[in-house]
């Protein structure tokens, strides 16, 4: 995959290291304002995929609370927020219906609070619970059976695999497990940036518009407290993202302005420093992370800050 240097750390003005990756940012109208590496090329959208996901079950006529599909569309932290918004939508289902591993909480105080008490890993407490809790209800309302809920022959499994495909506008290409269990279907950077702008500009009341209002209304449901996810949303109105493993990202602006990137080698390091360039492509000014990353190459010619 041709990807391209975006970002390199700097020590006392020399180069130490660089993060490469792919990166998109589309109109509007669908047309490309910003592209490096290979925005077309197969991958996997991780967790980034939640909203799409979300929308399926919000189409299959899942009806929750603005905080129900905020959850449902996160990668939680485990603070105790977020415990009681999956709780909610998992309603008088057990958490050990969950199909998602058991765990401790993404956050590392957290994490580091339910070791030194001497709390075990909680299927609640995974940091996708939410999204397997709208899963067990959107069963459940369709009349469908729960056992095998994350095979991809599941019905459920098909409906989601057909919104992905009509979000994005491209045919799933592949199909792998994602690390809760569920089923995770490739798409590419251009497709993931398509399916985000539709949600992000979508009517309200609509189901793209029931899943976007639920991530603007709450943002802290759908990263945490100490999350930069959680904090962009916060300092930009109207706003929808969401941050993946292995470094994918989407963010997308009321009027469908539209923006995917994943780095090549998962360093999470180099997302905030890519995210606040290509909201600098937007027109939107954000904080960039340490001094000590720099976007460089065509992302930094874009800004007109030189490629370094």
């Amino acid at each position: 995959m041709n990807h391209e240097l975006l970002v390199e750390l700097v020590r006392d003005g020399m180069v130490e290291g660089g993060h490469h990756g792919s990166v998109i940012v589309l109109a509007p109208d669908g047309t490309t304002l910003f592209g490096a590496g290979a925005p077309d090329a197969p991958m996997y959208p991780r967790s980034t995929a939640k909203p799409l996901q979300a929308t399926a079950m919000a189409r299959l006529g899942l009806r929750l609370p603005a905080a129900g599909f905020a959850i449902a569309a996160a990668s939680h932290s485990g603070e105790p927020v977020h415990l009681d918004a999956a709780s909610a939508v998992l309603g008088e289902r057990s958490p050990d219906e969950l199909g998602n591993p058991a765990d401790f909480p993404y956050d590392p105080v957290e994490r580091d609070h339910w070791v030194a008490t001497g709390r075990a890993p909680s299927r609640l407490a995974h940091n996708c619970s939410g999204k397997h809790a709208a899963m067990l209800a959107t069963c459940e309302l369709n009349g469908w059976s729960t056992d095998g809920y994350l095979d991809p022959a599941h019905p459920l499994q098909r409906a989601i695999a057909a919104t992905v495909e009509d979000l994005t506008g491209r045919a799933v290409l592949r199909v792998a497990v994602d690390g809760c269990g569920a089923p995770l279907f490739a798409t590419t950077l251009r497709g993931l940036a398509t399916a985000v702008s539709k949600i992000a500009a979508a009517a309200p009341g609509t189901p793209e518009g029931l899943v976007a209002d639920g991530i603007r209304r709450h943002p802290e449901l759908v990263g945490g407290s100490r999350r930069d996810v959680t904090a962009v949303m916060r300092a930009v109105p109207g706003l929808i993202a969401k941050d993946g493993f292995e470094a994918v990202q989407v963010a997308a602006l009321p009027d469908g302005t539209a923006i995917a990137f994943k780095i090549a080698d998962g360093g999470d390091r180099a997302r905030r420093p890519v995210l606040a360039a290509a909201l600098g492509l937007c027109g939107i000014d954000v904080p960039s992370g340490p001094e000590n990353l720099r976007v460089t190459g065509n992302l930094a010619g874009a800004l007109g800050v030189g490629s370094h």
